[in-house]
């Protein structure tokens, strides 16, 4: 059966930077792949199945991806991927030009580990043992990933608005205003650095829990209209995440707007998880577990 070819490979390698690009820069790792099955439908031969286990076409996309993050253009970190700006920037190459930087890239990796140079699908068989250690862990990570936003998926909107609001408390922040359940003016949470909000910056939070779908662009100018003042900042938090038009609002907007989606939360959550108070812990507690991380 046929590998797939290095013209192939390339065509997926530019659609994840891609697809980063036009979510806001950072995704989960399967949200990715679902976002490539869909574009670029793999055929036949890209679908087989190793006896091992595991999709050529992901096995090969995920091995070769390694290239992006040697070039500077993709960061991996707890299940989610991050375009950066020269990431940005690499979608202006020719097909030719980002295919030699990521082959060069691969070259001074897999040199540096005493690891053949090859190509193509021989890639995945050569260095297989090599990375089964990186894919485990990245899988874990994965995983633990999808379970915290599953529970939160289930929660309710008023739940997922106090669980918003305790991440600002564990930021340092106090919350005077927390919407009760009925109208809320747009403005669900709002966060001061002080408990009177006479310093900058004064925070007005927007939780949107439609896991199931994007929040478009009038949200995004809903709350703009909100900050009339000076030393207010907008904040849209969406477990559903943003289409590309919401994006390109807060980017524009004459406001400080900033967008936060489930893996944004997520990551701040658990970053900030020790110096929250128990009870708001509780809202959505944490274990920490040691896995053997793969060598970089």
């Amino acid at each position: 059966m046929a590998n797939m070819s290095k013209e192939r490979v390339t065509e997926y390698l530019r659609a994840i930077i891609l697809i980063l690009h036009e979510n806001g820069g950072s995704l989960s790792a399967k949200k990715v792949i679902e976002e490539l099955e869909a574009r670029l439908k793999p055929n036949t031969v890209e679908k087989y199945e190793y006896k091992g286990g595991g999709v050529r076409w992901i096995k090969v996309m995920q091995f070769s991806s390694i290239g992006l993050v040697k070039a500077g253009w993709l960061r991996k970190k707890k299940g989610v991927w991050y375009i950066t700006e020269e990431g940005e920037m690499s979608l202006t190459l020719e097909p030719d030009v980002f295919r030699q930087t990521i082959d060069e890239k691969y070259r001074q990796w897999a040199q540096s580990r005493n690891l053949s140079v090859v190509e193509g699908e021989d890639l995945v068989e050569e260095a297989a043992a090599d990375e089964f250690q990186s894919r485990n862990f990245e899988q874990a990570q994965n995983d633990a990933l999808e379970e915290i936003k599953n529970h939160i998926r289930k929660l309710d909107p008023y739940e997922f608005q106090d669980l918003v609001a305790a991440l600002f408390r564990g930021m340092g922040y106090y919350t005077p205003f927390i919407a009760p359940k009925g109208p809320d003016g747009g403005i669900d949470v709002v966060a001061y650095k002080d408990p009177i909000g006479a310093e900058s910056p004064r925070i007005r939070i927007q939780v949107k829990h439609r896991p199931d779908s994007k929040i478009g662009r009038p949200d995004v100018q809903a709350l703009s209209g909100s900050l009339h003042r000076d030393g207010y900042i907008g904040i849209i938090v969406s477990s559903g995440g943003f289409t590309p038009d919401a994006i390109s609002e807060i980017r524009t907007s004459g406001k400080h707007m900033e967008k936060m989606d489930l893996d944004s939360f997520i990551e701040l959550w658990e970053q900030h998880y020790e110096k929250m108070t128990d009870e708001d812990k509780q809202l959505l507690p944490l274990r920490a577990i040691s896995f053997l991380a793969p060598q970089e």
